[in-house]
């Protein structure tokens, strides 16, 4: 008896009920499927090798002492690698899709003015004092909720006032005005376009301005229920439609290959995600070459936190791909990222 998972990831919570339930199944062999063993934290690969290799990483505080440590992470990684070695089979899309058209990706930057640049600049020089008043490893544990907050309301004044405040919401956003540059073009020359973002607000601020244009559209978050007919009328449709996808949502398991454009609207901290969202188009049956642009705001939290991806891609691509971004953010990296000023060029360079 052979039980084999496709999509793997959905288990990546060793305390989810799905999980749980993996791990109940009875049989000889097991063999399990994903293209994100790691996309939150490394707990998610114990989590599948706890259905596909029962004990093989031990027990959870097992695997987090002598695999899970920060100050010897090089070494840790190592002996994680080890062990997994002969249960592994990494394959690339490259080496399996040898005939896939090419993939160009672009980052297209915005510059915020008037009410959104002073949100901004507040919300900033709010965490500015709480990061001075930080002194120690322990003294960051204790404000990680508040620091992560703060950088999640950035990121939100980087996409739109209205998500940190809907009385903001007829306020102009320069990143807003980027998108409807790019989708105007497309759809002139008659392009499906996917467009995604981890804040559903977010695409129902994009989803009022493309009725108000009267532009045709799909729109897919957690909450839809007709998944199969909203997908369905996008790939069979002849128009120049926008798709909208919430990130979480629309992140995997979709064949989208009628597109061949791709709008992040926000960055996600771990590039392994966003490359998932981009091989919606990307896969085997697209006959054109994908674009995809990623929106980033100049002289923010967003473009700091792609150099930092830069920089980082190292250490984060350890046993099976990109650890969770937020994880390995140490004190300087926090200094950096709200840091007041300009991006230096020498803050750029891959160290």
């Amino acid at each position: 008896l052979t039980t084999i998972l496709d999509e793997g990831q959905q288990i990546k919570n060793p305390d989810s009920k799905a999980a749980k339930s993996a791990r109940a199944l009875v049989a000889q062999n097991r063999l399990v499927l994903t293209g994100t063993p790691i996309e939150n934290r490394l707990l998610d690969v114990w989590s599948l090798m706890g259905f596909a290799m029962p004990g093989i990483l031990g027990d959870r505080k097992y695997f987090r002492d002598n695999f899970d440590k920060r100050k010897d992470g090089s070494h840790s990684q190592t002996r994680l690698t080890a062990r997994l070695r002969p249960f592994l089979l990494r394959r690339t899309k490259g080496e399996v899709a040898l005939d896939l058209p090419p993939k160009v990706e672009e980052d297209v930057f915005s510059e915020m003015e008037d009410v959104q640049a002073r949100l901004y600049r507040a919300e900033l020089e709010r965490i500015q004092k709480v990061l001075l008043g930080i002194e120690n490893d322990e003294s960051l544990r204790k404000n990680s909720f508040v620091i992560l907050q703060g950088l999640m309301r950035l990121r939100q004044i980087c996409c739109h006032p209205a998500l940190i405040d809907a009385k903001h919401r007829h306020e102009e956003s320069a990143k807003l005005n980027a998108l409807f540059y790019l989708l105007d073009q497309l759809h002139e020359e008659g392009h499906k376009v996917l467009v995604f973002s981890q804040f559903v607000s977010m695409l129902d601020i994009i989803r009022e301005e493309l009725d108000d244009r009267e532009r045709p559209y799909s729109y897919l978050t957690g909450q839809t229920k007709n998944r199969h007919e909203v997908i369905s009328d996008f790939q069979e449709s002849k128009e120049a439609k926008v798709f909208l996808l919430s990130l979480k949502a629309g992140g995997s398991g979709l064949n989208l290959t009628s597109a061949s454009y791709v709008i992040l609207y926000d960055p996600w901290w771990n590039p392994a995600v966003e490359n998932q969202a981009i091989d919606r188009c990307h896969r085997i049956g697209q006959e054109s070459k994908v674009n995809a642009y990623r929106l980033l705001m100049r002289d923010s939290v967003e473009e700091k936190i792609r150099i930092l991806q830069q920089q980082k891609s190292a250490m984060m691509t350890s046993v099976l791909g990109e650890e969770g971004f937020t994880r390995n953010l140490e004190m300087d990296d926090l200094k950096f990222l709200f840091g007041a000023g300009h991006i230096e060029p020498a803050l750029a360079e891959v160290k």
